[in-house]
């Protein structure tokens, strides 16, 4: 599954409704509403969970995933050591992260390409990503 920042994962883009990527995934595996009515779809054979904003016509805007297979620039992401794919990152002009840390966690926030790496244990094992705003405060989508 490769991760295209700014666009999102493997067939799914931002942008998408539910219908675009039912077509691509089936069902999901569960699916629901957060707190702030926005749709939650949950792929257990893919580990991702989908985000359809509710104040965006239910567009795909943000995506969490833990696919063993993930990749970014032919990398594998998952199970990487953040320094390494730090390292990797900013040879690519991927520069800038927000550090915070949760419990054993550590959250790299990268704010141009929407993008966070949660890091445990010093080894990535989980990806973000959301879709980005623009200059306009608009969401940029790519579908």
């Amino acid at each position: 599954m490769k991760i295209n920042l700014k666009s999102g994962i493997g067939q799914l883009v931002f942008g998408m409704k539910e219908k675009d990527v039912k077509a691509i995934y089936g069902e999901p595996t569960r699916q629901f509403k957060d707190d702030d009515k926005n749709t939650i779809y949950l792929y257990n054979k893919e580990k991702i969970r989908l985000t359809f904003y509710a104040d965006e016509d239910f567009k795909l805007g943000y995506l969490i995933a833990a696919h063993p297979d993930l990749e970014l620039f032919s990398v594998k992401v998952l199970g990487q050591n953040w320094e390494s794919l730090k390292k990797v990152l900013e040879e690519k002009g991927i520069k800038g992260f927000d550090k915070e840390t949760y419990d054993s966690e550590d959250n790299y926030f990268n704010e141009a390409n929407w993008a966070i790496f949660r890091v445990e244990f010093g080894e990535v094992i989980r990806v973000e990503l959301g879709a980005i705003i623009n200059s306009k405060d608009e969401f940029d989508w790519k579908f």
